[in-house]
Parts: structure tokens; sequence; C-alpha cells
């Protein structure tokens, strides 16, 4: 099943990052910020997940959050539209003997009612911006509910329409850099290699409106709000001691007015309410 096909936006993104898939692990999984952003988010996610959750993860890529939440114990459904992504996944899974833990499908989230496992899921979990790559997240939302049980747990992360560090580029000239999240209601243009697909960003009361009916909202935090972005190459080998300050910074202001709105991404967790249906 390869859904992309009903979505040419979600289709161009699919083939930009299956460009990457089969040296992607290898790009990124030395980098400190990177492993930085990674910790944070499992630290947020550690907050509300049960033991042996059963859990659904959109946009899933090569699977490396779904080896960790494996090797916690929970069990998870891996969704992609990136055929690609979903190979390494299968064969990573193989490689940790993780088969009775980790299934995968080939799934948009736009078309989420199109699942062959519909759950209840105890928590829906989408990792560093994929859900960027859709100019429809209010319907990727709205589906969320039917798949998860009362008083299970969403958590999101996204990229907001402002970033502070991203907005200092306008100090170097880099002026359409610095304000393509506030020109992105028609999408903006990103490229990986020589593939185009378009961006959208949203704030986390978006997120909240949009779930407010089945929802309560449990908590937002910034990333790489103090911290650089990690575009911003070497930084944290280059200044290991400013950046081991930012980061101490970071985990005491996260939470915290502006600095949970104006980072590269925020995570947010949202919990169903008991008395929302099935």
């Amino acid at each position: 099943m390869n859904d992309a096909k009903t979505n040419p936006q979600e289709q161009k993104a699919a083939i930009a990052f299956s460009s990457q898939a089969p040296i992607f692990d290898a790009l990124y999984s030395t980098d400190d910020i990177i492993q930085y952003k990674r910790k944070r988010v499992r630290q947020h996610l550690q907050r509300y997940l049960s033991p042996t959750s059963n859990i659904l993860e959109l946009n899933s890529g090569t699977g490396e959050d779904a080896i960790w939440f494996a090797q916690q114990g929970h069990r998870i459904h891996a969704t992609d539209i990136s055929e690609k992504m979903q190979e390494v996944l299968e064969n990573k899974v193989k490689s940790h003997q993780l088969q009775n833990k980790i299934s995968n499908e080939l799934c948009s989230f736009t078309n989420l009612d199109r699942l062959h496992f519909k759950g209840p899921y105890d928590m829906i979990f989408s990792n560093f911006a994929g859900l960027n790559c859709t100019h429809e997240l209010e319907k990727v939302l709205a589906s969320l509910s039917a798949l998860l049980r009362p008083g299970g747990i969403v958590t999101l992360v996204i990229l907001p329409r402002f970033c502070l560090w991203e907005f200092l580029l306008i100090f170097k000239g880099m002026f359409a850099t610095a304000t393509r999240r506030q020109r992105s209601s028609k999408g903006v243009a990103a490229k990986i290699e020589d593939n185009m697909f378009n961006c959208w960003y949203y704030n986390p009361s978006f997120v909240v409106r949009h779930m407010k009916n089945d929802f309560i909202l449990l908590k937002t935090e910034g990333l790489c709000t103090i911290v650089p972005p990690s575009y911003i190459s070497g930084f944290a080998k280059k200044y290991p001691r400013l950046f081991k300050w930012l980061t101490v910074k970071e985990n005491k202001w996260k939470e915290s007015w502006p600095w949970r709105f104006i980072g590269d991404y925020f995570i947010i967790s949202l919990q169903k309410k008991t008395g929302a249906n099935l």
C-alpha cells in the first residue's frame, strides 16, 4: 500500500527522504546536537509511557525511535510513506531481533483510516517534524482520537512558525531563510539533494485548537531554543563548554514563556479525555 500517491506533496517528501535512507543513520547518528534532541524527546516521553505500552509511530523513518521503544519493553507499529525508509527499518528490526516488538506498515498519516492495525493504542508518537510535510495537519489530528484508548497520550515534535536561532540569521543577510517560517501559509520549498518538497509550520495553539474536543494539554516544551539547531554544523564540537552550558539553560527554561514557543521544534503532549469515544 502506497498512500503517498494520494497526496502529491507527501509523495515529493517521501522521494526526498528516500534518497537519504541508505545513509541516514551514518549521517546523523554521531551528531551531538541530534543526540541531544533525541535525549530530550525521550525524557519527555518517559513521563507519560506506561510499562509495555502499545504505540503507533507516524513517520518512523529508519526506526531509531522504534528500536528504542522496543528496547524499553513497548510494542510499536511503525508507519511511514517512504518505502526505502521502511526497508532500512525492517533490516534494523531483524538485526536487533525485535520482530516480536515492532511491526511496520506503509501508510500516510493523512490516511490513517486505512491502517491495517487500528489499535486502540496507548500512545501515538511523531518525531522531528514529519508532520510539517503536510498542509492537512488538521486532518491528521482529527484522526488520532479514534486510534487511541481513553486516557492515551499523543506526543508530537513539530516545527513552529518562529525560531529564534533561525530569525537571527537576518543579521547575516539571510533574509529569506530568517523569515521563511512566517511566509509558510502556502508552503515553503525545502530540498534534500536534488529533490524538492514543501514544508508548513504550525504553532502549539494550532494543535491544541484542533484537538481540544477530545484531548487535554499536558505539556509543551521548546527544543533547540537556547541550544542551536543541528543545522549549525559542528557547533558542539567547536564549542563543547558553551554547548554544555546552553543545554543546562535550555533544560531549565524549556517549559517557560517564551522559550517553549520559539525553538527549532516544540514537543507537545496531550491526553485523550476518559469520556471521549473510541
